[in-house]
Order: C-alpha cells, then sequence, then structure tokens
C-alpha cells in the first residue's frame, strides 16, 4: 500500500527557513490505498515563493470548466468567476471594493505603495512578520519606503507604548523620517500561527487615526483568525485601512490573493498591479479556485485547527525531553515545536527515513519530510488535505523515531 501526502498539493507542512522542493508524508506497509498522484516536482531552482499551505484540484474541474476567462488588463473585469470573487470578497470583509491579485506578496507591496506615497516614509511593523522578513525588502527596493521593525511580542503583537513613540518621534522632525503606516499580521506567521486580540487591533487602530497614520492588515491567514475568534472577518478587518487575503495558503487554491479597502484605493491599488506585471488575462479560471476556497473556508479550517490541536496534545503525551510543545499556544493551524538535546536537521533526517524495522514495529512505514524552521524549532501547518488519519500517521513516526533514539 501507499500514501502520499507530500506533493505540492498536499502535504502536512513542516516548514523551514528555506524552502526546498515539494514535500511530504509516504507511508509503505499495511492500511491505507493510494490516496493521491504525486505531481510532478518543482525542479531544484524554482522553489515556491513562499511557505504555503497547499492547493485543493480535485475539488476544482466542474466549477473552473464552467467560468468565463475574460481577461481584466482592460481595467474592467466584466462577468465572470473573478467579479463574482471580488465582490464576494467584498461583502465578506466589510470593505468597498477588493482586488484580485497573484500572490499575498504583491498584495501586501501594493497596499504599502497606496499608503506611502512620499518616497522614504516610514513603516512600523513587527521583526519577524512576513512583509518584513520573507518578501525581498519590496517596500524598500520597489517603492522606497523605511522599514522599521519592532520586537514582536509572544503573540505577534507590538507594544503600544513603543509604536506610539515612534508613530510620534517625526511629527515636525527634519531629521526622523515621517510615520505614514502601521502593518500588522494576523495570524502571526513566525508566532506560530497566533491571532492578534481584537482589543489591540481596536487600540492600534484609535493610535494610527490619532496621529493620521493608517493601518494595513497582512491578512494572509485572515479566515484561519476569524474562525478562531468566531468572528465575521470584517469585524477584524474593520480595525484597518487595507487588508490583503491569500487564497493558497489555508484556503486551498493553486494560486492568488487580493487587496481590500475603498474604492479610490482600489483604483490606485489597479494602475499598480498594472506596473508590477500582475494583470492577468484568463484570471477567471484562477478566480473560481478562489470562490471554490472560501465556499466551505469555516468547516474546513475548523477542522485544520482541530488537528493542529490534536497533534499538539499528542506530541505533549509522548513526553519526549527531545520534543516540546504548548498547547495552549495552539490558536489556528500550526504547531511550533521545540526540539532540544540534537540539531534539528537530525530529527528531520530521521523522520525522513524508512526501514524494514519500522514496518516489524509499526506495520508500515512512514517518510515524514520537514525541515527546520529555526536553530531549535520545526512548524507544522495544516490545510484541507491533510486530515485526522494523516495527523496519527504524523504521530505514529514521530513516537517511532524518539523510540529508536531511546529517548520515547
Amino acid at each position: 500500500m501507499w500514501l502520499e501526502l507530500g506533493c505540492r498539493t498536499a502535504p502536512l507542512f513542516l516548514e523551514g527557513r528555506q524552502r526546498p522542493d515539494p514535500i511530504g508524508l509516504e507511508c509503505h506497509g499495511k492500511g491505507r490505498g493510494a490516496l493521491k498522484q504525486e505531481p510532478e516536482a518543482l525542479p531544484p531552482s524554482s522553489p515556491p515563493e513562499s511557505p504555503s499551505e497547499g492547493s485543493c484540484p480535485c475539488v476544482l474541474g466542474e466549477e473552473v470548466s464552467r467560468e468565463t476567462t475574460g481577461p481584466h488588463l482592460q481595467g474592467t473585469d466584466g462577468k465572470g468567476s473573478q467579479t463574482d470573487l471580488q465582490a464576494t470578497a467584498a461583502e465578506l470583509l466589510g470593505v468597498e471594493r477588493t482586488l484580485f491579485v497573484p500572490t499575498n506578496t504583491m498584495a501586501n507591496l501594493i497596499s504599502v505603495m497606496c499608503h506611502c506615497r512620499r518616497r522614504g516614509s516610514q513603516l512600523l511593523l513587527g521583526r519577524e512578520c512576513h512583509l518584513h522578513v520573507y518578501e525581498q525588502g519590496g517596500v524598500a527596493q520597489i517603492a522606497g519606503v523605511h522599514s522599521h521593525p519592532l520586537p514582536d511580542l509572544p503573540h505577534g503583537t507590538l507594544d503600544l507604548a513603543e509604536l506610539e513613540r515612534l508613530v510620534t518621534r517625526g511629527l515636525g522632525s527634519p531629521y526622523h523620517p515621517v510615520c505614514e503606516l502601521i502593518c500588522l499580521e494576523n495570524t502571526h506567521s513566525s508566532s506560530g500561527g497566533r491571532v492578534l486580540p481584537m482589543e489591540y487591533l481596536r487600540q492600534v487602530h484609535l493610535l494610527a487615526r490619532r496621529y493620521g497614520v493608517r493601518v494595513h492588515l497582512d491578512g494572509a491567514r485572515l479566515m484561519n483568525a476569524a474562525v478562531a475568534l468566531g468572528v465575521p472577518p470584517a469585524r477584524i478587518v474593520e480595525h484597518c485601512d487595507s487588508v490583503s487575503l491569500c487564497f493558497s495558503k489555508g484556503l486551498g487554491a493553486p494560486v492568488g490573493a487580493l487587496v481590500g479597502g475603498p474604492k479610490d484605493f482600489i483604483e490606485e491599488a489597479w494602475r499598480l498591479r498594472k506596473a508590477l506585471g500582475g494583470g492577468m488575462r484568463q484570471a477567471g479560471v484562477l478566480a473560481a479556485a478562489a470562490l471554490v476556497g472560501l465556499a466551505d473556508a469555516e468547516e474546513m479550517l475548523q477542522r485544520d485547527h482541530q488537528n493542529a490541536q490534536r497533534f499538539a496534545r499528542g506530541l505533549q503525551e509522548l513526553a519526549s525531553p527531545v520534543c516540546s510543545v504548548d498547547p495552549a499556544a495552539v490558536e489556528t493551524n500550526m504547531v511550533m515545536v521545540r526540539v532540544d538535546g540534537l540539531p534539528p536537521e537530525e530529527l528531520c533526517r530521521r523522520l525522513q527515513a524508512m526501514s524494514a524495522d519500522e514496518v516489524a514495529q509499526t506495520g508500515h512505514a512512514v517518510r515524514l519530510l520537514l525541515f527546520p524552521w529555526t536553530e531549535h524549532s520545526v512548524r507544522a501547518v495544516w490545510h484541507r488535505d491533510v486530515s485526522a488519519q494523516d495527523t496519527e500517521l504524523a504521530l505514529g513516526k514521530w513516537a517511532f523515531v524518539l523510540r529508536t533514539l531511546g529517548l520515547g
């Protein structure tokens, strides 16, 4: 028997800072039949541009085949799935307009460029946020915006007193850059998918308004935050001046993101999308996949969160001195696993290896491919193609490896 979880379309992502080619979980032995066919791997020179939770091609065929595929290069999207997606998303997020773009990195860059018209404008954000660490400094090299990173607190929040000090430092000063924008990330990826509290969002927005500064929300995983809080996404977005939303992470579409905000903001965003090379022909095919992802988002994301929590509890129950996790910190679809006593690279190598001894002891051999997140941790991310049974297989493999180390 053969189980494939590790293709680009269906991984249990244990993500690292250096993203290699498609990763996965293979299972040989008794039990499950073939669930998925592994697609063609990416060439080593072309890794994905950002850690992603995968896509769901199996549900898209009929929906996509019915969609119109007209271009959106003329400024009016006309009829079809892209227009439907933008209207649906605008209502969901509680904004006047949205704009479909290829990636969330582009969505964030467009938003910063719309808000910060003056070169040398200052952007305040967290030191470990995705926009600052994983988007190649595009706001500086393309938009001419000066980023000032602040230390991230454990929940992915920023210290409000320090935030206010930096916002006001440039007011009337010929020496300091003028702060025009604060960027927040919700959920906060590097903090393990933590959800920004609603009261914190409200306080940041009030502070920004007091000094004429705007707030952009990197909402790549906004839907995860809304499900975890039990509130409509619009309740979160009401504390921001613009928002991005990614469709190719937990929502499972193969590609795509959007920018949301006021009508005049989106009109300017359309021009910037074109300038950045984001205008797409036949975009309706891509938008159709995003609509599928939105249609059952709440149900799928709740399941992902439950699977992540089950994994965290299971790992804690192993009571290993090598691997530890705080289940209370698992708020959405991510689990941060601390690794002590051996390098994370060595743990990853052992989790990948398969042997006859494993088959003899467990009835199957599982190859679990994962990569270091930091010098002392790995990060696991769930999405719609990772089931509860898959989660149990991952836990079983982990337990086997710890036993072979004499630490299980």
